[in-house]
């Protein structure tokens, strides 16, 4: 992941984390990290030193619950979003999606960033 993808990534990770758990009943951190890798073909990773932070404060700010549950022996801490949490990344979901149609309308870029073609030294 490039400089730039982290730096829209620190912008948008809560809208991502509560996007997923909308989608689902509950996920677990390393679950988190996976659906966005795989999501994304390997091109955002999230590592657990900025997600842990989050869902503890999305714990915090009430937008989540947490609950243990034990799993091969080891025990695993699901992560669901309250009622609250829903309605919180349902407008988050919206904010970001006419962010990015306003971002597209105002940057109207072309496929191909690259300056003009060099001539054609035959032609000179």
């Amino acid at each position: 992941m490039d400089s730039s993808t982290s730096e829209y990534l620190r912008g948008t990770l809560k809208t991502i984390v509560l996007g997923l758990l909308a989608e689902k009943d509950r996920m677990y951190g390393y679950e988190i990290t996976q659906a966005v890798k795989e999501r994304t073909r390997g091109e955002i990773v999230l590592t657990f030193g900025s997600l842990y932070p989050l869902l503890y404060k999305l714990e915090q700010d009430g937008l989540v619950r947490t609950e243990s549950e034990e799993v091969e022996g080891r025990l695993r801490k699901y992560y669901a979003l309250t009622i609250t949490g829903r309605q919180t990344a349902r407008q988050k979901l919206l904010d970001f999606t006419n962010f990015t149609q306003l971002m597209n309308q105002v940057m109207q870029l072309p496929l191909t960033l690259t300056t003009s073609p060099s001539p054609d030294p035959s032609t000179l």
